[in-house]
């Protein structure tokens, strides 16, 4: 899928750009260029020591924020695949800075949308999170709407070659800023803060994140929200892993925080198709896929969510998805991988 091929990936310093970049890398794959589009600047140089230009020449680093309009248009000039992976993402942070939160996942979505359809790029796949879907927090609020700009987008005058779908999950295990770096930080004291005894969350490794990201960018037609079936998980649970030793001390939920995640609330689910190990959201009756053909349809009253979750971690299985982001073992072969798509 992506030899001879120029993928650039916003916010590719982040884990998930660094995952999708080892993976394409470490598969073979023949890039006519791979391009990391972001703002930070030592975090390219810090990358580009990984994965330098002269041992892979496909690679290419460009400095550049989604909010920038006319920087977009020409970092996309010849690109053919762009996985959409810039946002401001912080719960509490957007609660304090709206206006922030808004310009880089609204505005931005706006801005790589126009520079898409410009540069006739051939797909473009949006990563969402379980926090757009019924949103009572601002950075939810700000993806919902991300989420409905890059559906509509498949349907302007003009009929664009320019296909967009987006993909929604929940928590990446290991990624910056989760929660398991903050409790290995704190468990040295003795006490680990949770938020709620009773809050889940959906759970999912940056190996599995990257293997979906992937198949839908390969198999999308325009205009669906894919959703993986993924685990949940109890923050309790997820401490225990941690630190056995540790005490727990609830020290309240914050602002903008649910006790539990939904994936795909109950007015989505009249939309929505089950799989194996996957859902879509379609934008309407008359959207055609090849992959629909073995899709069931949910029921009206479905709701994804943590709490009704079929898959459960347990203690012991966190402790081995820890392992994982901590390198003591190789990570398993993902559902999604070219050898495990779905049917």
């Amino acid at each position: 899928m992506f030899n001879n091929k120029t993928i650039l990936i916003t916010g590719g310093t982040g884990s998930l750009g660094k995952k999708l970049v080892q993976m394409i890398v470490d598969g073979g794959y023949k890039p006519d260029k791979l391009i990391i589009f972001s703002r930070d600047e030592l975090k390219q140089f810090e990358m580009a020591q990984v994965w330098n230009v002269k041992k892979y020449p496909f690679m290419k680093y460009l400095l550049g924020d989604v909010r920038d309009l006319s920087r977009l248009q020409r970092a996309f000039t010849g690109v053919d695949y762009v996985i959409h992976a810039a946002a401001l993402k912080q719960v509490p942070a957007a609660e304090c800075n709206p206006c922030e939160f808004v310009k880089t996942n609204v505005m931005g979505a706006m801005n790589v949308i126009d520079a898409a359809i410009a540069a006739n790029v051939k797909k473009v796949v949006a990563l969402s999170t379980d926090k757009a879907c019924n949103p009572i927090n601002l950075y939810g609020a700000t993806k919902l709407c991300s989420d409905k700009l890059f559906i509509a987008a498949n349907v302007p005058s003009g009929a664009p070659q320019t296909k967009f779908s987006v993909v929604r999950y929940g928590n990446v295990l290991g990624s910056r800023g989760s929660v398991v770096p903050f409790f290995d930080e704190r468990k040295s004291t003795g006490v680990l803060p949770i938020t709620h005894p009773d809050m889940t969350r959906f759970w999912i490794t940056l190996d599995q994140a990257s293997h979906f990201v992937f198949f839908c960018l390969e198999n999308m037609q325009g205009g669906e929200l894919f959703v993986p079936k993924i685990h949940s998980m109890r923050i309790v649970d997820l401490a225990k892993a941690i630190c056995p030793t540790c005490k727990l001390e609830t020290v309240g939920v914050r602002p903008g925080e649910k006790i539990h995640e939904v994936l795909i609330s109950d007015s989505d689910a009249k939309n929505a198709l089950e799989f194996k190990d996957f859902f879509i959201v379609i934008p309407n009756k008359d959207y055609k896929n090849k992959l629909l053909t073995n899709g069931k349809p949910c029921k009206g009253e479905f709701e994804y969510n943590s709490a009704n979750n079929k898959q459960w971690l347990s203690v012991a299985d966190l402790n081995k998805s820890l392992l994982t982001i901590r390198g003591d073992y190789t990570i398993e072969q993902s559902r999604w991988s070219k050898e495990g798509v779905p049917s």
